[in-house]
């Protein structure tokens, strides 16, 4: 054992040594190497990025809610079918939730109707447009998943009434407002007078495409009132109790519906349940794509690279060769010329996995500086897997010619010139 663990010491002493006296033929050799670990942690940042920006997008959007629409969240084929649907009628809600009410152990809590338009808030000089406005009930509430930073949301009676009164999402809010209070404010929907009560706190953007903070919320009747309700702007949103049991969650609904819409047995669903999982499904690809992309870069750099590394391992086994002859002659075992060599492959590749990792670090913190609203993340997995491939490659592409120093026939090598 101490024979074993002197011969790796003095095999890595040796390698480092040798990597010190050749430099640039180092460099030049780990450049696949550190090519193929740039690729596969940047492709490793990129998927833990998308996972990441989806879940806080899941959180956001609620991922205890299940969405009644007349249309699902994929593509469709026969169109027809989905364009003669009926309307989701907010009074649907009250049905919905009726049943839910005499339905024991229900996995349903609460079904609650939601419009939606896109349009202008302005308050004096300042307009924002493009503004996704949202008409609902006081009880919009209990599926919030954004807290407060001033005021509140409308309550039970200003629902009913349809009070003009709204909740301004915070960019809304900073754009119109930016050096006051926006609470008690009036603001201009649609030319009509709305007194802001509240405003969301910052939440962010689902996958850098919609922003929630770009909202604002008002009660349903006054939506209804100046927007109208059309065949598509409309849909109601059902809160689960358990999570984890969405599935359920939703086949549950699908009766319900079917029960209020008055569907006969064998008749197709009028409308669509969707949940914010069909989204990973759209997602998968682009992943699938990356990772793909990644292992095609990542393994001709590799194979670039372990090919370098095998031809000046040769070169070195060359030009060492006397000095193989007369270790050998000495006692060398061929053990000890195959860890020498191979441990001196090892080594440029973990030098190259090395560099590697620091060059996608620093990227990572380009990126995460120049764009804070991007998910970034350089995960310890990471550096573990980069740290593998390069031993497995130093490995695959040393042993080949450390195995032909190791059986060298000391007499011939002496006299090698």
């Amino acid at each position: 054992m101490k024979r074993l663990v002197y011969e790796l010491t003095e095999s890595f002493r040796i390698a480092f040594a040798q990597i010190r006296v050749n430099k640039m033929r180092s460099f030049l050799t780990a450049l696949g190497v550190i090519i193929g670990i740039v690729a596969v942690t940047l492709m490793g940042t990129a998927i833990n990025g998308i996972d990441i920006g989806f879940q806080r997008s899941l959180a956001m959007l609620g991922d205890d809610v299940l969405y009644v629409q007349k249309w699902p969240w994929h593509n469709v084929e026969d169109w027809w079918n989905y364009q003669n649907r009926p309307t989701i009628q907010p009074e649907l809600a009250d049905k919905v939730n009726r049943i839910i009410e005499n339905t024991p152990n229900s996995l349903l809590d609460v079904a609650i109707p939601v419009a939606a338009r896109g349009s202008a808030v302005k308050f004096g000089e300042n307009q924002v447009s493009g503004v996704f406005i949202m008409g609902t009930t006081a009880e919009y509430s209990r599926m919030m998943s954004a807290d407060f930073t001033e005021g509140r949301l409308f309550n039970e009676m200003e629902s009913a009434a349809g009070r003009q009164v709204c909740v301004l999402g915070s960019a809304v809010a900073e754009a119109l407002f930016p050096n006051m209070s926006p609470l008690d404010q009036t603001v201009l929907i649609k030319g009509q007078p709305f007194t802001v009560i509240g405003v969301l706190a910052p939440q962010g953007s689902f996958l850098g495409l919609m922003s929630f903070d770009s909202q604002a919320i008002m009660p349903l009747s006054a939506f209804r009132k100046y927007f109208g309700l059309n065949r598509d702007n409309t849909q109601l949103r059902v809160k689960v109790k358990d999570k984890l049991q969405l599935a359920a969650a939703s086949e549950e609904l699908v009766g319900a519906m079917r029960r209020v819409r008055g569907q006969l047995p064998g008749e197709r669903d009028n409308f669509s349940i969707n949940e914010q999982q069909a989204f990973k499904a759209q997602l998968d690809p682009i992943k699938s794509g990356i990772a793909i992309a990644g292992l095609l870069i990542t393994g001709l750099s590799l194979f670039v690279g372990a090919i370098g590394i095998m031809n000046i391992t040769f070169v070195s086994v060359k030009e060492r060769t006397k000095e193989i002859g007369t270790r050998k002659a000495l006692g060398a075992r061929r053990r000890t010329i195959l860890l020498q060599f191979l441990i001196e492959a090892v080594s440029i590749c973990l030098i190259g996995g090395a560099v590697g990792l620091v060059l996608t670090y620093g990227l990572c913190q380009l990126v995460q500086n120049a764009m804070p609203s991007l998910p970034v993340e350089f995960s310890m997995g990471l550096v573990y897997v980069s740290m593998a491939v390069s031993v497995m490659t130093g490995i695959l592409s040393g042993f080949v010619p450390a195995w032909g120093a190791s059986r060298l026939d000391p007499v011939v090598a002496l006299r090698y010139e």
